[in-house]
């Protein structure tokens, strides 16, 4: 990065040097000013400041469910959120930003996604009556696909890989604003808002451990700087290990991390059909980022999710087999004995079972 500052919030990558644009945070997090009455992520409101309290935009996202599980393992509930998935967050706080600034230009929100932050943006925009253009995978999930067109947005069907699908959204048009949730710093930033919720439930007593799936890394660079946040404001004594849990198909941020050669698919056929970024934009960034916060990542295969899916679902947790994936990671880092019995440790639930159609052969 070249260390240019824009301030324009509509931007999504430098305009000097085109890389992925970044949010400085520069004021302490402190716990006396959580607006306690407000029981969704504006709790936290202070701590995004380029959101004015008039212009948010919500739909009650946030300050989801921490469930005990088992002795030493608790569930965060982000499959509950309004859409049913974690990129709630990201919407919330990247159109409550941005919707005033897109309606004065009567233009119109554009964004790719596999389905979740599709179907996601197109509720917030509807939320705050904008038109919304989501362009999807042709092989995109039939409940996502119908959430997004029940939303009212426009629905563009791409063939080819994931990149393509960013390429046709980021073509320039007349009034289109594209606020690509992997690209965008506004989406990932809105993500740290689950970081400061684990740590209040906790009671500012951080679990050892954080599983969570990674693809794009939008949600594994929110929980990171949600995390730094707070120790780099003395409100938590230190990071968590965030573990990062892949598939076998899709693990260029495992094979980085190990330094191992990776070989993706010629087409990703994963049960965790959520998890489909081969070549994330930000795989550089995720690597620095959990290097630095001393992170660890776990690779799991087809059976591996498809087990832990099942082991939740006849527990009670109904998740997309992507979701699985993060605790497929958690049981198999228990069986190497990475993860010790009695380290508290949060698997994250990103998305709702109702969002897939699983084939579980």
């Amino acid at each position: 990065m070249c260390g240019r500052v824009s301030r324009n919030l509509l931007d999504y990558k430098c305009p000097s040097c085109g890389k992925p644009l970044d949010i400085k945070l520069n004021l302490p997090f402190e716990k006396g000013k959580i607006v306690k009455k407000e029981r969704s992520l504006w709790r936290y409101k202070k701590y995004f400041p380029y959101v004015k309290n008039a212009d948010v935009i919500t739909l009650g996202e946030g300050w989801t469910p921490l469930v005990k599980f088992s002795d030493n393992i608790y569930f965060k509930l982000e499959n509950l959120n309004p859409t049913g998935s974690f990129k709630d967050r990201g919407s919330a706080t990247l159109i409550s930003a941005l919707y005033s600034r897109i309606s004065k230009i009567n233009g119109y929100v554009c964004e790719d996604s596999s389905g979740n932050a599709g179907a996601s943006i197109a509720a917030y925009s509807a939320r705050a009556a904008l038109k919304a253009r989501i362009y999807v995978p042709e092989t995109v999930s039939g409940p996502k696909y119908r959430q997004i067109c029940f939303f009212g947005a426009d629905v563009v069907k791409v063939s080819g890989s994931r990149s393509r699908v960013a390429e046709e959204a980021q073509k320039s048009e007349c009034g289109k604003c594209y606020v690509g949730h992997i690209l965008h710093p506004l989406f990932r930033d809105g993500i740290r808002s689950l970081a400061y919720e684990i740590a209040e439930q906790f009671d500012w007593h951080v679990p050892e451990c954080v599983f969570l799936p990674v693809s794009a890394g939008t949600l594994l660079l929110g929980v990171i700087e949600g995390f730094k946040h707070m120790v780099d404001s003395d409100v938590i004594a230190s990071m968590p290990r965030i573990v990062a849990c892949q598939t076998r198909q899709v693990s260029p941020l495992f094979h980085r991390l190990k330094g191992l050669q990776y070989m993706p698919p010629r087409e990703v056929s994963s049960v965790a059909d959520a998890l489909v970024s081969t070549n994330p934009p930000l795989l550089e960034l995720m690597f620095e980022k959990l290097q630095s916060a001393e992170g660890d990542a776990v690779m799991v295969e087809e059976k591996e999710i498809i087990d832990a899916f099942r082991e939740l679902a006849v527990k009670g947790f109904f998740v997309e087999p992507s979701s699985a994936v993060a605790y497929a990671g958690c049981k198999k880092q228990l069986e190497n004995e990475k993860l010790l019995k009695h380290e508290k440790t949060v698997v994250i639930l990103t998305g709702n079972g109702l969002k897939s159609e699983p084939k579980l052969n």
